[in-house]
């Protein structure tokens, strides 16, 4: 007995186009995957080959090598093609190390825990 449907052939034929390009693929997470796609499978689970996550904090980024890399298909969002001509980031953006983009992530983490704190102690003034 056959799972598949008519849908997953349109789902099949629109990956088979992205098959040895590049690509960005936006997790549920919020994780940026990039890497070459080499394989897929009808449920979207892809294999993508020299794949990095790029870790993004205001104006600094880094690309945290992953190697071979298999997503489950549930968890992808969206996928792009990056175009090989053109820059992938804005010029104002920063490159940098994997240890100071954790240390921007603790620091965006923690303001964005300490603005949450402070609107529950303002929730008496009921500002709606």
């Amino acid at each position: 007995m056959s799972w598949a449907g008519p849908e997953d052939l349109y789902l099949s034929t629109s990956l088979a186009s992205y098959l040895d390009r590049k690509l960005l693929i936006l997790l549920r997470d919020g994780r940026k995957l990039l890497g070459v796609l080499r394989s897929f499978d009808q449920f979207a689970n892809a294999v993508l080959e020299g794949a990095c996550d790029r870790v993004i904090v205001g104006d600094l980024y880094c690309d945290i090598p992953l190697g071979l890399y298999v997503i489950r298909g549930e968890n992808v969002v969206l996928i792009g093609e990056l175009d090989a001509e053109k820059e992938e980031l804005p010029p104002h953006m920063t490159e940098v190390s994997v240890a100071e983009i954790r240390r921007a992530q603790k620091a965006e983490r923690e303001a964005t825990d300490l603005k949450g704190t402070m609107r529950k102690r303002m929730e008496f003034l009921d500002f709606d």
